[in-house]
């Protein structure tokens, strides 16, 4: 009795990961073609020589179960999957831009924040081709939860591997970023170095190994309770302090900061950038995993709050409020690429839904502006 080809093995995608179309690994001797499939689609059939495969495809931009079948010289067939696994479109991979000023989005972005009423900070860039603009983003405002992002990337840069599921880390991680809850955050800072004080320590340097000078972590959470060109390509992006509020002690950080950090991410998501060269711990599947977290916040009705309407737009964001500020910081993601979109608000007298409002209408048109099919 003979058995039957052995299933191949899928180095990516990996659980609990996104991913951009990459699908590598290997096959047994004698296998003769692949076939991917997501959901039922065949996705790719394809001949191979060798054991070794490595294919860029279009994933279906959700959550999928990914299937790879080997099949050998005289017909037999074996099947190996993956689920847990966020597709992102492949045009979307990271790649290395410098940002620069678009001016036409920047008069757009303008009166929408000088209709608003209170302090605003913004930066918008399309990651792909380095296009974008910014208002007030080196404004310090309060942080509010926008840093749990910040506290979970340099928790992984400590530890050897992602978490595995149903882990401490694994289930803390996920209410950090999730459910954005409070004493998970403080007991990952404790984790990460004994106390909440020294863990908000290791994140602002963090923050600094990465350029990002404009942030203060200050120690652990709450628990439970200017003019443009009129047209064109007008040189960087100008990142400035236009309106800078006062407010007391805690956390602070800005939107140059916020984006800069998700930019970051984004960039180790394929084992390049700042994050690579400066923090060698974490490496390309701890960014996939952080990237699949964010996918799954709950916590709808801000950037996504007009673009989800959208087909083939998926919103991967960490948001943060208080009574007197509300931000959102996240990574809007379509068919021909990725943005990276951070918005946030201050009034001393407390802010609302009126800041969701202007986080959805910069994304929305952000997006207008460089999709080339919002449908």
């Amino acid at each position: 009795m003979t058995s039957g080809p052995l299933p191949p093995a899928i180095v990516q995608p990996a659980p609990y990961e996104v991913s951009y179309g990459l699908v590598t690994g290997w096959v047994a001797a004698g296998t003769r073609r692949i076939v991917v499939r997501a959901g039922g689609r065949v996705l790719a059939d394809t001949p191979l020589r060798g054991r070794h495969f490595t294919l860029r495809l279009d994933l279906p931009p959700r959550e999928l179960v990914l299937s790879v079948t080997s099949v050998g010289r005289f017909g037999g067939r074996a099947t190996s999957r993956v689920a847990d696994v966020v597709g992102l479109p492949r045009a979307a991979s990271p790649v290395a831009r410098n940002p620069r000023e678009d001016a036409v989005l920047a008069r757009q972005v303008r009166r929408l924040t000088g209709g608003f009423g209170a302090t605003s900070a913004v930066y918008v860039e399309n990651l792909v081709d380095g296009r974008g603009t910014a208002w007030n983003a080196r404004a310090r405002l309060p942080a509010a939860s926008t840093l749990k992002l910040a506290i979970a990337i340099a928790v992984l840069a400590h530890e050897d591997g992602t978490p595995g599921p149903g882990t401490r880390l694994d289930w803390l991680l996920r209410r950090m970023l999730e459910e954005s809850d409070n004493g998970a955050a403080d007991d990952l800072e404790v984790a990460l170095a004994g106390s909440t004080s020294a863990g908000g320590h290791v994140v602002d340097g963090l923050m600094r190994e990465l350029g990002l000078t404009d942030t203060l972590m200050y120690g652990g959470y709450v628990r439970d309770l200017a003019s443009v060109a009129e047209d064109g390509d007008d040189g960087p992006i100008v990142l400035r302090d236009d309106d800078q509020p006062s407010f007391g002690p805690g956390k602070y950080t800005s939107a140059r900061d916020l984006s800069g950090l998700l930019r970051a991410l984004w960039q180790a998501s394929a084992g390049r950038g700042p994050l690579r060269r400066n923090e060698p711990g974490f490496n390309g599947h701890d960014a996939r995993h952080l990237l699949y977290l964010l996918a799954h916040v709950d916590d709808t009705g801000k950037l996504d709050r007009e673009v989800r309407k959208l087909n083939g737009v998926e919103v991967l964001h960490k948001a943060g409020w208080i009574s007197s500020a509300r931000h959102d910081n996240g990574l809007v993601f379509w068919p021909g690429g990725v943005l990276v979109v951070t918005v946030m608000t201050y009034r001393a007298g407390g802010v609302g839904s009126s800041s969701d409002v202007l986080a959805g209408r910069i994304a929305w048109l952000a997006l207008r502006r460089y999709s080339t099919r919002p449908t």
